[in-house]
């Protein structure tokens, strides 16, 4: 009889976590922001001496989700910093790619998703309201990061993004940092955030 395939992947911090069925158990913010850290947006595609990753994408997300609109709750505001959490085992796929691979990547996602969420005390599928939300948040943040640092015009960002809100990105700047750097600011944050909350 042939052995199945392994779908489970070693953490640094020991836990194993089975890619076809997660538990919440076997999530650490340790694990997320690590990996996450070490994940490049665009494929790398960006000016700079450093990849811009996953977990600085992250905490731009959260900042530009607090200042919408009924985005200061600290809940919310967690599930914003752990919006592409999955990530940090299945990595950033392109637009375009999750496209092509189908509905079985995002099924795996959101499994993902759910472990990680009832990990940190958020439903396993967040409400509606806040998936949008936080999926503006994110567009406005493919919108800093192409006019920024992946080689778009702001017409192309346009485009492909929408314009953003002036209010929604003042202020706001790409960020890019060694991996150890941005690692440890994701898990502070998400360290206030907790706190916040309980």
């Amino acid at each position: 009889m042939k052995t199945p395939p392994r779908a489970w992947q070693r953490m640094l911090s020991g836990r194993r976590l089975d890619l076809l069925d997660p538990t919440p158990v076997d999530v650490e913010i340790e694990d997320i922001a690590h990996g996450l850290a070490f994940v490049a947006r665009w494929n790398g595609q960006t000016r700079g001496d450093w990849p811009y990753s996953v977990a600085e994408h992250s905490l731009l997300v959260e900042e530009i989700f607090a200042r919408l609109p009924g985005g200061g709750e600290p809940r919310w505001r967690l599930a914003a910093l752990l919006h592409d959490a999955p990530e940090y085992v299945i990595g950033d796929m392109i637009s375009p790619v999750k496209a092509a691979v189908g509905a079985g990547y995002a099924e795996l996602e959101a499994r993902l998703s759910a472990a990680i969420h009832l990990r940190f005390g958020l439903p396993a599928v967040l409400p509606q309201q806040v998936k949008r939300r936080i999926k503006r948040a994110d567009r406005v943040s493919a919108w800093l990061e192409a006019v920024q640092i992946a080689g778009f015009t702001e017409q192309e960002a346009d485009r492909f993004f929408g314009r953003p809100d002036a209010a929604l990105i003042e202020g706001a700047r790409i960020r890019l940092r060694p991996p150890v750097e941005v690692r440890k600011a994701y898990t502070a944050r998400h360290a206030e955030l907790m706190r916040q909350i309980s």
